[in-house]
């Protein structure tokens, strides 16, 4: 929220700090109505770590996350 002014926007430093080593996908849970969403640099990042990028609404991203297998991993925004 500090860099961006809203928490709907996933910065660079979040990216890096929610990547695993190895992690093939990202499951984003974007909220009840879908508004979160990646920065440039974060979308860059994960494009240069070959990690996926998945973004639902987050009841859907709890299924998908639920069914998912391998080298995945989460971010759920549940605020609103």
């Amino acid at each position: 929220k500090a860099k961006y002014g809203t928490s709907h926007k996933v910065s660079l430093e979040e990216a890096k700090h929610i990547f695993d080593a190895g992690a093939r996908q990202l499951i984003v849970g974007a909220g009840q109505n879908g508004l979160v969403e990646l920065s440039e640099e974060a979308a860059a990042y994960f494009r240069r770590k070959d990690c996926a990028v998945v973004l639902l609404p987050t009841p859907r991203a709890a299924e998908v996350w639920n069914s998912a297998h391998g080298a995945v991993i989460g971010m759920f925004h549940v605020t609103c």
